[in-house]
């Protein structure tokens, strides 16, 4: 090593600050930090994605007990029911804060109340309607429509979309629409079609309007707030179908299905989309509810003892492809 000559008039305390900031100018680099950052960024992908999968996944078992339920209970009490249930399995984790954040709640009412009016009060209530006239895999498998006015309003919105997620979302669809046609594709719906259609239609436009929820509206308040007004909009509603139809019996085939769907796929899952939309947006959630399909007919095959056949298992691994092609993460 060559020594660094010394020059006149400098100390030694000098002479040694002069030689180590020409080394570090010498010998320093730029650290990288892009991978880094990648390594950050594949975890919340990861983290949205499981998530969405886990409410897809428990929203298939609603629709099973909207079917197995469709002889008991009215369809809108079964809704009315299922978010009070919610609202009570939510208020211990949320009314302190929702009620901490009520000016902010009052501020973005229409935003919450037409939330509300979507996900809560119409989406349900079409759900549990559709379940007295078609099979609980029809409604799987006509739901998973949804994702596409999912990915509509994101690319309206300018969203890049992507040809990946765009060819995994139409190889999902073509699963999709050869289940529904039974492989004919020649669309008979039933009545109870029609009705889930139109339930897929509100909830894909609950789930792009979760986009522009104010940063500001913590997940639970959001979540209890959206429940509370849902189910005050759907009372009137209640009492009709009360006075008109009566109620039910409340047994343990009654009330142990309202549970889970109170409990589990209300107050579990929606918070658990909600918060995979705000990490991974609508569209690459929807991708992952193409899932829905295939666990519907696993659980009716299994609970309810709806026919599975070849069609069915090609039609799923069709599904399934798209999935994993729609939501993988492009490099």
């Amino acid at each position: 090593m060559t020594e660094t000559p010394r020059r006149a008039g400098e100390t030694g305390k000098g002479y040694l600050v002069t030689v180590l900031d020409r080394t570090t100018t010498r010998t320093a680099q730029p650290q990288p930090t892009e991978p880094v950052a990648t390594a950050g960024a594949v975890r919340p992908i990861g983290v949205g994605l499981a998530l969405a999968a886990l409410a897809t996944v428990v929203w298939s078992g609603s629709f099973v007990t909207s079917r197995a339920l469709h002889d008991a209970v009215p369809p809108v009490q079964h809704a009315f029911w299922r978010w009070i249930i919610a609202i009570a399995a939510v208020a211990p984790f949320a009314a302190r804060q929702t009620w901490r954040q009520r000016k902010l709640l009052r501020e973005h009412l229409k935003f919450l109340l037409l939330a509300s009016l979507l996900g809560v009060t119409v989406y349900n209530t079409l759900v549990n309607q559709a379940g007295m006239t078609t099979t609980a895999g029809n409604m799987g498998m006509i739901m998973a429509a949804s994702p596409v006015l999912m990915a509509v309003y994101e690319r309206v919105g300018g969203t890049r979309l992507g040809a990946r997620r765009v060819t995994g979302m139409l190889v999902a669809c073509v699963g999709v629409l050869l289940l529904v046609s039974k492989g004919s594709l020649a669309m008979d719906f039933a009545v109870g079609d029609l009705w889930i259609i139109a339930a897929a239609l509100s909830f894909g436009s609950y789930s792009a309007l979760l986009k522009r929820k104010p940063a500001e509206i913590e997940g639970l308040p959001f979540l209890f707030s959206t429940f509370v007004l849902g189910a005050l909009m759907l009372l009137p509603v209640f009492l009709v179908s009360y006075a008109v139809q009566g109620g039910f019996e409340p047994t343990v085939g009654t009330v142990s299905p309202l549970l889970y769907v109170g409990v589990v796929s209300s107050a579990v899952a929606f918070f658990a989309w909600n918060k995979a939309i705000s990490i991974i947006g609508a569209a690459r959630a929807g991708v992952v509810y193409y899932l829905q399909p295939v666990c519907v007919a696993l659980l009716s095959f299994a609970v309810l003892g709806e026919a599975m056949g070849w069609l069915q298992v090609l039609c799923m691994g069709l599904i399934l492809g798209g999935v994993v092609l729609g939501a993988a993460r492009t490099k």
